[in-house]
């Protein structure tokens, strides 16, 4: 269900700038700034409903690829609203375009530069105590957000009493990841499989 709004100039540079400031955020990747744009685009703004959110989120990690994709489909839908939906003819799909590019551009470009140089200036001095500090330390803070990005999509899920299987297949996944070696994507495939079986 597609959302009637409209975007000026001035709102399609604070949506650009939101993205450019989630860009610097985004350690360990664009998902863990998800809580910041639901509260920006759904809560704040208004430019997407809540299905759309979680929708886009779940369509791009199902699909190969980065996990950054989240970010286009999100910036897809935001356009799409702002042109009525796909009804809008070519003017919808340019402002669906205008959206896509407006946030991969946002929320890549400062972090590709500042990981380009800090990658560079890391390796040049990665004995020093400074340096091995920052990158222990990092370790909880991204933990910490992709904790939080769970929790709002379990929270729009929002159904308990549908909810136990999800939680006891997210135990048996965090059992499984830290005990044993098996490679994360045989779990993503057999929760896949779990989920087109309708067992979750």
């Amino acid at each position: 269900m597609n959302l009637a709004v409209q975007l000026s100039v001035s709102d399609w540079l604070a949506f650009f700038n939101h993205f450019l400031s989630l860009s610097l955020l985004a350690v360990g990747g664009a998902i863990i700034t998800a809580p910041d744009m639901h509260r920006f685009l759904v809560d704040e703004q208004g430019w997407l409903s809540e299905q759309q959110f979680n929708s886009s989120i779940a369509l791009a990690q199902s699909a190969p690829g980065p996990n950054v994709l989240f970010v286009a489909v999100i910036g897809w839908n935001v356009g799409l609203n702002a042109g009525a939906g796909l009804g809008g003819g070519w003017i919808s799909l340019g402002l669906s375009a205008l959206g896509v590019v407006l946030s991969l551009l946002g929320i890549m470009l400062p972090s590709s530069i500042l990981t380009y140089n800090t990658t560079r200036w890391a390796q040049r001095h990665r004995e020093k105590l400074g340096v091995r500090a920052f990158k222990l330390g990092m370790a909880p803070v991204v933990i910490a957000l992709l904790v939080s990005t769970g929790w709002l999509l379990t929270e729009g899920h929002n159904q308990p009493e549908k909810d136990w299987p999800l939680w006891l297949l997210t135990a048996l996944a965090v059992l499984l990841v830290w005990r044993t070696r098996i490679h994360l994507l045989w779990l993503i495939g057999a929760g896949a499989v779990l989920g087109a079986l309708g067992w979750v």
